[in-house]
């Protein structure tokens, strides 16, 4: 290792700020003080993108500095553009170059907008959070007169588009007024909604969405958006100033820079240190990355394996550059909590899903983790972020049976 050294960290979500604080944690630990850590991402913020769906956006949103200089990692506000393993490079949109001596790419994923005629113009998404504020700000410009005001369409019954429909009719409702009747229909191609989460967990959402006044309309897609209408592949056309799109994710294009073979999700695959496969000096986390949780099933686009992704991506990255040992990544346990909105939320265990909670106690779980668990200290105290960025593993979610 040079006298000293870069490491750079492309993004600043979960696996982004973890794997910053991971590396700075260790480097802590050793006493060394000649090692760079800065993050790369083109907003001042790490933001709880999983809570885009919400109605209240307030504590979506964290200042960086708020949490990376207590522990004296860096941050440069700029979006990377361009990556060149080769000459160990990161190029910017502002036409900046940055060395790095080791990378995190940790720049996430992406909502996937196929070209429909008047997506672009017409259609939000919650994928990111000024996205979000987006669709807020839409919402605010609705009139109780105008009929297409009075329905929202969300296409894609995946995990976002659940909890996206199951919000939007009091999101509705309160833009409108409390004596208007809004109207949310959610429109999948598949035969049946909620098909991510298995056939454990379906009926609980169906009946969520019917007690939450959502309309389903499954086997269809979308061929068209209007400024006021929505056209499905039936032929069907739904009058409606509100489409939201939930539908499709796909890993950030830059992994494609690389040059290795990707997944279908468009990931890097990644070795059990988080070392991105086939490029020198590169480790990627989180949604652009392939990681293997056990010995059957890979990770995914979550930040229930993102968060630690990152941790053990820093520790990790830092023990490559120094020439120590690293740590193996293995998550023996997998959950995930939908919220439903005024129905509760349903609570699954395992990579089958298995229903283990439902409704207002599973919903007191959603808020524990989306209010607290997934959330790095907020105190600006810097031996609480180094100690929260240990790269360990927290049990899973506590649920009442």
């Amino acid at each position: 290792m040079p006298a000293s050294a870069r490491v750079l960290v492309a993004g600043s979500g979960f696996a982004g700020l973890w794997a910053a604080l991971g590396a700075a944690r260790r480097l802590d630990e050793l006493g060394v003080r000649t090692v760079d850590v800065t993050v790369v991402s083109p907003k001042p913020y790490h933001d709880i993108r999983v809570r885009n769906y919400e109605a209240d956006l307030t504590p979506c949103r964290i200042a960086l500095s708020q949490l990376l200089d207590p522990v004296g990692a860096g941050h440069v506000c700029a979006e990377v553009t361009a990556i060149d393993p080769a000459a160990a490079t990161l190029g910017t949109a502002d036409g900046a170059t940055l060395s790095y001596d080791r990378l995190v790419l940790a720049v996430g994923s992406r909502v996937v907008k196929p070209d429909i005629s008047g997506l672009a113009e017409f259609g939000f998404d919650v994928d990111t959070y000024d996205a979000a504020q987006e669709l807020h700000r839409h919402l605010r410009t609705l009139r109780a007169d105008d009929p297409a005001s009075g329905t929202a369409v969300v296409v894609g019954a995946g995990l976002t588009g659940v909890e996206t429909a199951n919000e939007l009719p009091a999101m509705l409702a309160d833009a409108l007024g409390p004596e208007s009747s809004p109207r949310v229909v959610l429109v999948d191609r598949n035969a049946r909604v909620g098909s991510d989460m298995g056939e454990s967990a379906r009926p609980v959402i169906e009946k969520a969405l019917r007690d939450n006044g959502v309309e389903a309309i499954t086997g269809a897609g979308v061929t068209a958006v209007g400024e006021r209408s929505v056209t499905l592949s039936t032929g069907e056309v739904i009058e409606t100033a509100t489409v939201v799109w939930c539908a499709g994710m796909r890993a950030h294009p830059l992994t494609r820079q690389l040059g290795v073979p990707l997944d279908r999700l468009g990931r890097i695959r990644v070795d059990d240190y988080l070392r991105a496969e086939g490029v020198n000096g590169v480790f990627a986390a989180g949604d652009v990355a392939a990681a293997r949780m056990d010995d059957e099933h890979m990770s995914v686009m979550s930040c229930q394996h993102g968060r630690p992704m990152g941790r053990y991506a820093g520790y990790n990255v830092i023990g490559d550059l120094l020439g120590l040992p690293m740590r193996t990544l293995r998550i023996p346990w997998y959950v995930t909590v939908l919220d439903l909105g005024p129905a509760g939320a349903v609570y699954t265990e395992g990579w089958d899903r298995r229903v283990v909670s439902t409704g207002a106690t599973a919903k007191a779980t959603k808020r524990i983790i989306n209010g607290e668990r997934i959330y790095p200290p907020l105190t600006g105290d810097r031996a609480a972020l180094l100690a929260a960025a240990e790269p360990e593993l927290q049990t899973a979610p506590a649920y009442e049976q």
